[in-house]
């Protein structure tokens, strides 16, 4: 950061500084080979350098830490310090001193001062000191403005000001993906990229749901009684390297049978993103509510509660069908209808009425069916009629199920 000094006929001198940790040390290492003309001198310098790590001198390593040489990058999420120091410069006492620091950004003007109370008097050679602190929630240009107001003994009434603008960059890259599972579930892909150029420890992804979801996180797996990372014990991210982090959202029991409303809710949550950089720097990032595309299922929606992985060929098995009516205004009086496939075939009578529905309301339905041949089949062949308006809804490829041949033991 620039410090611009005060004109000269002005008492009191202001320092800005920003406050930030210092870096790991390293060296860039020349060697050669014995057959050239330094020999060995290159690598017994690189020995006697007292910033090298023993028996690593080759290698870009070192122990030692250096003072920052300029401003530093600032990323959204992080916390931005800085040290402001006013300084008597005169030879004669100054009076009411009041130092006010602000931060203009786009959108708004922050008062960061720690306390906005004049000083009574400044001694020649004595100095005030301020350290302020604030959060980065917006990106692009910060300008932070410090003020000082005083008095002279001949009772002037002195004030100036100066300017310090800096830019706040975006550290890191997150886009999602959707997907909306047909029992009301809602898998959330986070893709998260770390557009810097340090590594960084991720200490924290997590998704915060809305009031109509439960969440649980995919990016664990057990592995002998205990919950492991599935990026492994060392969570860093290097530069322009992404990471997919996986969720899984269910409607709580009480949003459940509300299908008018789950149907329409769009808001899902936010992620709350926690690293750490260079020597335990720490950045948070919490995004705006993600909203999804809210799933068309029509005015009627049949999806499987429970059909099983596996069944045994040419031996019936049972399927369990919930049917909705999503319409928010109309009572539909349906009739079902089962088609048979080449390989999967209904048992029971086709045409049956299942009576009036109201809306916004749901039944179960258990249906048998026997498959007659082997491999992967696909469920289909399932009609729903509405007798009100005469208007069919056909349901094909509902799921899958493996059909596999029975091995029966010889009887003893």
């Amino acid at each position: 950061m620039d410090v611009n000094q005060p004109k000269q006929e002005h008492l009191l001198a202001l320092k800005v500084m920003r406050l930030t940790k210092p870096t790991l040390f390293t060296n860039l290492p020349v060697t050669c080979e014995d057959r050239d003309l330094p020999g060995d001198l290159f690598s017994q310098l690189m020995k006697d350098d007292p910033s090298t790590v023993k028996g690593a001198e080759n290698f870009m390593l070192g122990e030692m830490l250096t003072l920052p040489q300029n401003f530093g990058n600032i990323f959204l999420g992080e916390t931005f310090s800085s040290y402001i120091s006013v300084h008597n410069d005169s030879v004669q006492v100054v009076k009411d001193i009041l130092v006010k620091a602000d931060l203009q950004t786009s959108s708004q003007r922050l008062n960061l001062s720690a306390s906005n109370a004049a000083v009574t008097d400044l001694k020649p050679d004595h100095c005030i000191d301020d350290v302020i602190h604030h959060e980065v929630k917006e990106i692009g240009t910060h300008i932070l403005v410090c003020a000082v107001s005083y008095t002279t003994q001949a009772g002037e009434k002195m004030y100036f000001r100066k300017f310090f603008k800096f830019q706040v960059l975006k550290p890191l890259d997150v886009k999602t993906k959707f997907y909306n599972a047909e029992t009301d579930e809602v898998f959330l892909e986070a893709q998260i990229q770390n557009i810097t150029s340090t590594p960084m420890y991720m200490e924290k992804v997590s998704l915060e749901p809305s009031i109509m979801y439960n969440v649980t996180e995919l990016n664990t797996v057990n592995t002998r009684g205990s919950s492991c990372s599935t990026f492994g014990k060392m969570t860093y991210l290097q530069p322009m390297d992404t990471r997919q982090y996986l969720y899984c959202l269910k409607p709580k029991p009480e949003f459940a049978e509300k299908a008018g409303v789950i149907k329409g809710v769009t808001v899902i949550g936010k992620l709350d993103i926690v690293w750490k950089t260079n020597l335990g720097e720490r950045g948070r990032l919490q995004t705006s509510q993600l909203q999804r595309m809210a799933p068309g299922y029509g005015d009627v929606r049949l999806s499987l509660e429970m059909i099983p992985d596996t069944v045994n060929l040419e031996e019936p098995f049972e399927v369990t069908c919930k049917i909705t009516n999503c319409s928010s205004e109309r009572t539909m009086d349906l009739v079902l209808e089962m088609c048979n496939t080449n390989a999967i075939h209904w048992c029971g009578i086709s045409g049956r009425q299942l009576g009036k529905l109201s809306p916004n309301s749901s039944l179960h339905l258990a249906l048998k069916l026997l498959a007659s041949m082997q491999g992967l089949q696909s469920i289909s062949g399932l009609r729903l009629m509405d007798t009100f308006l005469k208007r069919t809804y056909e349901y094909d490829d509902i799921a899958q199920v493996c059909v596999v041949f029975s091995h029966l033991k010889p009887e003893s």
